[in-house]
């Protein structure tokens, strides 16, 4: 019995260790988590999924991501920094009852001088700002938030980087939300740095599609804001700002606002919804194309069944080499299946954007890789009109010009020891 009871200690100790293994294991299960939509199908007969031609489309979207996408909204697609920064200094300047901002990435340098310098004179005028820091992008920046804290804004960190936090800390606010007095929404790819400064053609300036808008969608970027300002501190904001309407605007829009949750998640939910609706053309832009393999499938099935696919990712200028390695594992089966993709040459491409049909439109800061789509906060403008549709395509085209198309012939030829780095940077895809 005694011999018995001496084995306790040794048992204790192994089933320790692997209590231990296991919660490691579901530790980077949860930390890596992907995505869950594999296909697309209607509950009709013929199976066929809602086009954004058709009027169930948006009511598809908005059941399914709980975004409703409403008329009255104006919306101004803005190129780079040159269209950028301009019109959003004067905007804030204008500013005569709050501003709020929601911003992941902040850098020293001539770009964050004159937001802050606009910040501190609203501020000290005695205009409410707020302004909500991802503490992961925007940790060079503590001497810009010592400075606006000084002037009366309210400058809070979100997520820091602490024990306590552990357990979101691959979570981040990815998110870029300016919104003026309630009534003016700004989001995009940008920001605060001066390599967004220029026209995206040039090496040290980056390329990037930025949307400023007013109408209903301000209030749904507005919540974005409130949900991640109460997380960071307990505070929950409410206004009595009136919401406009404008007829002359674009058909429909709608702020899309994604958080990280567990199985399906609302992002892959839209952006699922939006490459199988396609019927005719879907083009799209993005920095960080390191899809998971099931909507690899969707974008391959969708040019076997004659949808004219075309996407556009960073090139050799890139600034995440891991990216462009995960995404030339994706390149082979995209290109089989009739996809055509091509490499921005002059400078870093950083825009996140697709057009569908010449008529449903997505311009924000949702990279098209699993981070974005399960692991981040993120904000993403919505939009259902010729016009902007049109516009888009041409800016895509634009862009095409500036572009190297890829070769399936040439890149099966590459050397075997990229082969290598890209199934090393495959492995990392749950986290980029």
């Amino acid at each position: 019995m005694f011999g018995y009871l001496a084995h306790i200690p040794q048992v204790l100790n192994w089933l320790l260790i692997f209590l231990v293994i296991v919660a490691a294991i579901i530790g980077l299960l949860f930390l890596t988590r992907g995505t869950a939509v594999r296909r697309v199908r209607s509950v009709g007969i013929d199976g066929t999924p809602v086009a954004p031609n058709e009027s169930e489309f948006v009511l598809t979207i908005a059941l399914l991501t709980g975004t409703p996408v409403l008329a009255g909204n104006r919306v101004e697609i803005a190129l780079n920094g040159d269209e950028t920064y301009p019109r959003l200094w004067d905007d804030l300047r204008s500013a005569k009852q709050s501003i709020t901002i929601q911003m992941y990435y902040t850098h020293p340098g001539q770009v964050a001088d004159t937001l802050t310098s606009i910040l501190e004179e609203r501020a000290r005028a005695g205009i409410p700002v707020f302004l909500l820091y991802d503490a992961f992008g925007s940790r060079p920046a503590k001497a810009y938030m010592k400075r606006l804290r000084a002037a009366g804004v309210r400058a809070v960190p979100f997520r820091p980087l602490r024990f306590d936090h552990l357990w979101v800390v691959q979570n981040r606010s990815h998110i870029r939300g300016f919104i003026i007095d309630g009534k003016i929404g700004w989001t995009g790819g940008f920001g605060i740095d001066d390599k967004w400064l220029g026209d995206g053609h040039k090496t040290d300036q980056w390329r990037d599609t930025n949307v400023r808008f007013e109408g209903p969608a301000v209030r749904q970027l507005q919540v974005a804001f409130v949900a991640g300002w109460s997380e960071a501190t307990g505070e929950l904001l409410t206004g009595r700002i009136t919401v406009d309407h404008y007829k002359d605007g674009v058909a429909l829009a709608g702020l899309l606002y994604t958080a990280p949750s567990l199985g399906s998640t609302p992002a892959e939910r839209y952006l699922a919804l939006s490459i199988s609706g396609a019927k005719h053309r879907f083009f799209v832009t993005n920095a960080y194309f390191a899809p998971d393999t099931n909507f690899v499938s969707l974008l391959a099935e969708s040019a076997k069944r004659g949808v004219d696919v075309r996407i556009l990712v960073g090139g050799p200028k890139t600034d995440v080499r891991a990216a462009r390695l995960a995404a030339h594992g994706r390149y082979e089966r995209l290109l089989r299946a009739g996809v055509k993709i091509y490499e921005y040459q002059p400078s870093t491409l950083h825009a996140k954007t697709f057009v569908a049909d010449g008529i449903w439109v997505s311009v924000g800061t949702m990279n098209f890789d699993n981070r974005s789509l399960a692991l981040n906060d993120e904000s993403t403008l919505m939009i259902l009109d010729t016009e902007v549709g049109q516009h888009m395509e041409r800016v895509f085209f634009d862009d095409l010009s500036n572009s190297a198309e890829v070769d399936l012939a040439m890149f099966e030829r590459r050397p075997a020891y990229e082969h290598l780095l890209e199934w090393g940077a495959s492995l990392l895809t749950r986290l980029l």
